[in-house]
């Protein structure tokens, strides 16, 4: 089964009433160590590199955002700044200049999503929502 067409739904379900997508780009991974779920493949894939996958991964599995707080969100190689936690499952962070991230763990995932500058991350929140959410109906 191929998640990448997650990534469609999570950008589908950003749009507003005139159409615009909130989210650019979106990938989800693995609770238990950060391993991608998704492909880099996909035109809109969030491309995690390095140790990023698992170091999101550690935080979100103690449910402790210390790091995040302290020395930012690392993906895609940029540094954007730690915003505020929501229930110990949901994480925000921002980079001037080049979007937002909404982050959300459902039991075994962690879904991600970019939201463009620009764009309202409001939007982007709701798309990584539907997506967790559903993952958690399923016991995932």
């Amino acid at each position: 089964m191929s998640w990448d067409s997650y990534i469609d739904n999570l950008v589908a379900q950003t749009k507003d009433a005139s159409g615009t997508a909130h989210s650019d780009r979106a990938c989800i991974i693995g609770l238990d160590g950060g391993a991608p779920w998704t492909t880099a493949g996909h035109p809109m894939a969030l491309k995690l590199q390095g140790a990023e996958g698992a170091n999101i991964a550690k935080c979100f599995k103690s449910r402790e955002f210390n790091t995040f707080m302290t020395g930012g969100i690392y993906v895609e190689g940029e540094k954007y700044q730690f915003l505020r936690e929501e229930d110990k499952k949901t994480v925000f962070g921002k980079k001037k200049d080049k979007g937002a991230l909404t982050m959300q763990c459902s039991k075994t995932a962690i879904v991600i999503g970019h939201t463009a500058e620009g764009c309202q991350q409001g939007n982007t929140n709701k798309g990584v929502a539907v997506i967790a959410e559903y993952l958690e109906s399923l016991g995932m």
